[in-house]
């Protein structure tokens, strides 16, 4: 029997539903609406169609969206000016500055001087050390693995008591996520087991998982006999493996391959993500769940 497909674009829809309908009610009792402004240096394809994505999104919720597009030449401390200012202005709630930035300008300084009580997209130090301490200190889960413990949560998933194996270690992902889940509270209490490529046995330790979140960014890397019968498969594996023409447009768009192979794991998993249009489509509505959360704090 075919697992059950955790559809991420259905969840979103949801989510940012209900952002709007709270967003609506916020404007109607205070006149405000939450505040974001996106940054964008450069012309990158990807982070162009990105960040116009996201600004999409948050006029449609009825944000108060402010988009800075700046010269690939701007200097770092005109960069870091530029953040100052909209740390300073009270109708700004969330701050996302795209990322990869030009090589003159140093990301991290750059993310350090965001507040990091607008930091929206929760890599700051701060928000860092917030998440380890979880509770009521967390302002910001970063939003990938939100949105990770948002369909595992509302996929009627057990979390509690589970044995959850995390492959890869990455700062976005695979350690937020490992976090996240072993904390006290609902959607979490987890047992969990972070492992990556250099692990050795690789799969005896994904064959223990009652839920399996894999973020390592090689395509086709768990095999389907590394799975548990039953397992809840969240694969957040994003890989262009090549090209083809659209039957639509006529325009060439990429092959995306996660990090799991799908049309065999389907069969034993007991749920799993599809790539793309599992993972993917929870980041922005998470990025607006934590800017919405940002002005009601405010």
């Amino acid at each position: 029997m075919s697992a059950q497909i955790i559809d991420g674009r259905a969840v979103s829809k949801t989510i940012l539903d209900e952002i709007r309908s709270d967003v609506a009610t916020m404007r109607d009792k205070t006149g405000t609406v939450p505040g974001l402004v996106t940054i964008l240096v450069g012309e990158n394809p990807a982070s162009v169609s990105y960040v116009t994505l996201k600004v999409r999104t948050a006029l449609d919720l009825g944000f108060n969206e402010v988009q800075e597009n700046v010269d690939p030449g701007i200097s770092e401390a005109d960069l870091l000016a530029l953040v100052e200012r909209y740390n300073r202005d009270e109708s700004i709630h969330g701050i996302l500055v795209q990322l990869p930035l030009p090589d003159h300008i140093d990301e991290k300084k750059v993310i350090y001087a965001i507040d990091p009580d607008k930091d929206v997209d929760g890599f700051h130090p701060v928000n860092v050390g917030r998440l380890m301490i979880g509770g009521d200190e967390v302002l910001f889960p970063p939003c990938t693995p939100a949105g990770i413990q948002e369909l595992i949560v509302r996929s009627g998933v057990e979390i509690e008591g589970a044995e959850v194996v995390v492959v890869g270690r990455s700062n976005i992902v695979g350690k937020p996520i490992a976090n996240m889940l072993l904390q006290k509270g609902p959607g979490a209490n987890a047992t969990v087991t972070v492992v990556h490529t250099r692990t050795r046995d690789l799969a005896s330790h994904c064959r223990r998982a009652d839920i399996l979140i894999v973020a390592a960014g090689v395509p086709g890397l768990v095999k389907p006999e590394w799975i548990k019968p039953g397992a809840c498969v969240i694969d957040v594996g994003v890989n262009r493996v090549g090209e083809k023409v659209s039957r639509k447009t006529g325009k060439k768009i990429a092959i995306l391959r996660g990090d799991v192979d799908f049309d065999a794991a389907k069969e034993i998993a007991g749920s799993i993500t599809p790539v793309p249009g599992g993972v993917g489509p929870m980041t922005i509505a998470m990025l607006m769940k934590n800017t919405l959360a940002s002005c009601r704090r405010s």
